[in-house]
């Protein structure tokens, strides 16, 4: 005999056992039913209970893929970069009123003793040749570079070139760990990436992800036609994070070989928002190598205008492949013009490497020097023709240029001034935005070094007057009163001094 308090109890049971029941029943046909409607076939019912599987592929298309031995390579060879004396927006709102810095002591605002911004940097050497972003260390007065062991040296800035973001700084040290260089032309969209830096003055930090595209041209570098400028922009694109500080880190496969240098992001907020843009290898090779060899980089030329070819221009020119970039225009007696390239081929190959936009065609001249021979394959009618093309620099020659060094000649010495100056080389000129200049080679007392001057200061002027040479300066012989002296730091940092007569 069951008591009322069993039988309740066993009526709640199988109640409960019902509903279960059910439920499951419904689960089961929710589960069934997303299936149908998102795979668009039947699966095994074996498989609903089934754990979920997880496959990890390489992009060679291996079982998987682990990226610490890429990892463990690369966090010890790219360091921590901080720059000191840089110009901020409180010198920028007063950069152009001399009164202001008549008045008051320039050095209050520009202390190359505090820190002014930092980046990242790659050791592409043992002997301690480190590589970043000319972004990072422009407009500085000091640059400090701190391994990965927390170990802090002063740089020395080797050379630089604007047009590609790129600048190369020395080290003194020896058997120092370095990243060995891919090949960017072989990096694949759609293969895994790591980016490794030092964003938000943390310590060395990777983030994965994959080549999203190759050959972006994003505008971010500035070009200035009348000063030579052209700037080359064909990055590869990835969606591994990269923030501020990442600039001037290593981009590296799953090797842990180096394929860029990280330099830019895509942001309406100044924060990582899913892409980033990292500058070839192969563009910095070519680069690295002409500042050490030439101290300038060595630009070469095709003498083309090019097009893209999209829609319009097909329809127009009745061109029925998407490939190659189209020849809207030769320069007289350029490369192209001697070579045989004609205003409307269709440039598909420099070299072994396919264009198909005019970023890349930048990117594979720029590989270049000038009076190098490269093959340029180009469709005309139809007919692929491959011509020899001697490339040329932005004067149109086969000249290839070596930074001017310092020269001190006789007489270049004013006593009560106690400075000794040199000559501004018309390169430097170029680069500074400068007409004219004098630089200061050495300080001793006198009336500069107390004004606040340091040695390698540029005077553009003074009183207003263009100085050009120490006879220009000879005035101040007898000159009584405030004198105002303007100039730049080759750096790019502008200033001025005063004092009295």
């Amino acid at each position: 005999m069951k008591l009322p308090c069993q039988q309740s109890m066993n009526m709640k049971n199988r109640f409960l056992t019902l509903v279960a029941s059910v439920l499951a029943g419904f689960a089961g046909a929710a589960v069934f039913f997303y299936s149908q409607s998102n795979s668009g076939h039947y699966a095994p019912a074996a498989t609903y209970n089934a754990p979920a599987r997880v496959v990890n592929f390489t992009p060679d298309g291996g079982p998987s893929v682990s990226f610490e031995p890429a990892a463990e390579l690369t966090v010890h060879s790219v360091v921590h970069i901080k720059t000191y004396g840089r110009e901020d927006s409180f010198n920028n709102q007063f950069q152009g009123d001399p009164f202001f810095n008549f008045f008051f002591d320039n050095r209050q605002r520009y202390n190359p003793d505090v820190p002014s911004g930092s980046g990242s940097g790659v050791i592409v050497s043992e002997n301690g040749y480190v590589v970043t972003n000319n972004h990072v260390i422009q407009g500085v007065n000091k640059i400090e570079v701190v391994l990965n062991n927390r170990k802090t040296y002063v740089a020395e800035l080797v050379g630089t070139d604007p047009t590609t973001d790129l600048a190369l700084l020395k080290i003194e040290e020896k058997n120092l760990p370095y990243l060995t260089y891919g090949n960017s032309d072989d990096v694949k969209v759609g293969q895994w990436v790591l980016a490794v830096g030092n964003p938000f003055n943390l310590t060395s930090t990777v983030t994965a992800g994959i080549v999203s595209a190759k050959g972006r041209n994003i505008n971010v570098l500035e070009g200035d036609p009348n000063r030579g400028m052209f700037p080359i922009e064909s990055f590869i694109q990835t969606d591994a994070a990269v923030n501020p500080g990442n600039s001037g880190g290593a981009l590296v496969n799953t090797r842990g070989e180096l394929v860029g240098i990280n330099s830019a992001i895509a942001s309406n907020t100044g924060s990582y928002a899913g892409y980033s843009f990292a500058i070839p290898v192969n563009m910095v090779k070519k680069v690295i190598k002409d500042l050490l060899e030439f101290g300038t980089v060595q630009r070469a030329y095709i003498g083309v205008s090019i097009r893209d070819i999209d829609n319009r221009l097909a329809e127009e020119k009745g061109i029925k492949e998407f490939k190659g970039v189209y020849v809207s225009g030769i320069t007289d007696d350029g490369a192209a013009a001697n070579a045989g390239i004609q205003e409307g081929d269709i440039i598909m190959k420099v070299g072994d490497s396919e264009v198909n936009s005019s970023p890349e065609l930048q990117e594979q001249v720029g590989k270049y020097r000038p009076g190098d021979k490269v093959e340029v394959t180009v469709m005309r009618d139809a007919k692929a023709i491959s011509l020899p093309v001697i490339l040329k620099n932005k004067n149109n020659t086969t000249t290839l240029f070596v930074r001017e060094k310092e020269k001190v000649n006789q007489g270049d010495q004013i006593n009560f001034l106690g400075a000794t100056f040199s000559q501004v080389s018309d390169e430097e000129k170029i680069k500074l935005r400068i007409r004219s200049g004098l630089k200061i080679l050495k300080l001793s007392a006198g009336k500069l070094a107390s004004s606040g001057i340091k040695e390698g200061f540029i005077i553009t002027s003074v009183d207003k007057r263009p100085i050009n040479s120490t006879e220009d300066l000879k005035f101040l012989e007898t000159k009584k009163g405030g004198v105002l002296i303007e100039g730049v730091y080759p750096n790019g940092f502008r200033a001025y001094y005063g004092f009295g007569l």
